[in-house]
């Protein structure tokens, strides 16, 4: 690993939710040797909530298919509640599922059939707070059909797109000739119509979310989301 990776690694902290001892095991000792923190591994979403003792982690690695009958959209929203970000771990043929997570907030899925060598990749990509667009996140999209795009003018997809690229809206309104107050109007409609088919986007972020899902941006690698930090 590089010194860069090295430096990353210790500045993440990591926490894992999965009902299966082994897993955790595994992933704990993948985790503690590429330099990560885990700071908990836990069977479920409240004793999680519990070690983090009102805390927070930079990145929770969260089964789906939970043993206490807990759903995918509560344990996805429980832990984006305490300022961490989640990253899928599943199998790869429960897209519906995984949709779901999506949907709730969830920053990517990483397959359990993975080399762990790709987990720990993808632990890096969340922990930056980029968005992980892979293969299964592609699935999980083009195979839901009630997965519903919004509606965007051209004016406002450049809007989106160059927004959630990581220019200031200032420089948005300088680049497309128009005034500031009018590209915030299009920002707010943009939102607006996000709410309206049940994806809603309130940060940045969530933004650079919808806009990789809807095809405006590409996937983001590590270089191009130095652009959101």
């Amino acid at each position: 690993m590089s010194d860069e990776r090295d430096s990353d690694a210790r500045q993440a902290t990591v926490a894992i939710v999965d009902d299966h001892e082994a897993v955790r095991l595994g992933l704990r000792a993948a985790c503690q040797d590429a330099g990560y923190d885990v700071i908990a591994d836990t069977a479920d979403v409240p004793q999680l909530l519990a070690a983090l003792g009102g805390g927070s982690c930079d990145v929770v690695v969260l089964d789906l298919s939970l043993g206490d009958g807990s759903s995918v959209t509560d344990n996805v929203r429980q832990v984006l509640a305490t300022g961490s970000h989640v990253l899928v771990h599943s199998i790869a043929d429960r897209v519906a599922a995984v949709r779901e997570a999506l949907a709730a907030g969830a920053a990517g899925v990483i397959p359990k059939a993975s080399p762990m060598a790709a987990v720990i990749g993808a632990i890096s990509t969340v922990a930056r707070g980029d968005v992980l667009n892979n293969v299964e996140w592609a699935s999980a999209i083009e195979a839901d059909r009630d997965f519903a795009r919004a509606q965007l003018g051209r004016r406002e997809r450049d809007v989106l797109h160059l927004y959630a690229s990581g220019l200031p809206l200032k420089l948005v309104a300088a680049q497309l000739g128009i005034a500031h107050s009018t590209a915030r109007e299009y920002l707010d409609r943009i939102r607006a119509k996000y709410v309206e088919v049940g994806r809603p986007a309130p940060t940045k972020v969530d933004l650079l979310r919808r806009a990789v899902e809807d095809g405006i941006l590409p996937g983001l690698d590590g270089e191009a989301g130095d652009a959101l930090r």
